[in-house]
């Protein structure tokens, strides 16, 4: 009888692939099977993308469609497919590496993974190995702190609630929007109202060869953004590098 192997989620940082950590790096050379999320069937996964050059070709690469919904019935449905085909690895005494771009700790499809595993599967040894997220990368690109000091910094899942954002706003000095795409003439509108339309900054695929970076938001108000878009407030008037 086969000893049960592991899983391990692995931080791949947020798109150049020189931002891997070096126990990442290691944790995917020593990997049985290398496991990515992707939106759908023959799409290709970001997080596989960042990491694909240090792969060793005869590893095996398990793609798994993580859906995009809001029905819980679904979420759940296939959550749980996807943990029992990676327990099947687990079972047969394989290391899994579940890659996932930033950290897996943060609004990250590996949680998705380690509390259905944890639920239906508690004898199986799940860890995380973390990353440099997008919102720390932004931060980088543009020299601009999060935080300093006694500072109040949030990371905020973006909606189209506009009294919640504009709270938001109003509490914290610092603020990351993350899924900002979706609501993004809503925000430039509220940062107008709030005279904070010069110290926001936009970016989209941060650190990759995609990446774009807007210093003037206000030439977004029409734009149709891709999904992995966030926007970085800083209230202190600082002047992007």
């Amino acid at each position: 009888m086969n000893r049960l192997g592991s899983v391990i989620g692995v931080g791949v940082g947020p798109g150049d692939p020189e931002l891997l950590t070096i126990k990442a790096y290691r944790a995917l050379k020593e990997a049985d099977v290398i496991a990515y999320p992707k939106k759908r069937q023959g799409a290709k996964s970001y997080a596989h993308q960042i990491v694909e050059p240090f792969l060793p070709e005869e590893t095996r690469k398990l793609g798994l469609v993580f859906p995009m919904t809001k029905d819980q019935s679904i979420l759940e449905r296939e959550w749980k497919k996807i943990t029992d085909t990676i327990y099947s690895e687990v079972e047969a005494g394989h290391k899994v590496a579940f890659v996932t771009e930033g950290d897996p700790m943060l609004y990250s499809t590996f949680i998705h993974l380690l509390n259905t595993m944890r639920a239906e599967y508690p004898q199986v040894t799940i860890t995380s190995i973390p990353g440099i997220s997008s919102i720390h990368a932004m931060a980088s690109q543009v020299m601009v702190p999060l935080a300093d000091g006694d500072e109040w910094t949030a990371v905020i899942p973006a909606n189209d609630n506009r009294e919640k954002m504009k709270e938001a706003l109003r509490k914290h000095d610092g603020m990351v929007f993350i899924k900002v795409a979706k609501v993004l003439p809503m925000m430039i509108e509220i940062l107008e109202e709030m005279n904070l339309i010069d110290q926001a900054f936009v970016a989209t695929k941060v650190t990759s060869s995609e990446e774009y970076i807007w210093k003037d938001i206000r030439e977004l108000r029409t734009a149709e953004l891709e999904y992995l878009t966030l926007m970085m407030v800083r209230k202190e008037k600082v002047v992007a590098g």
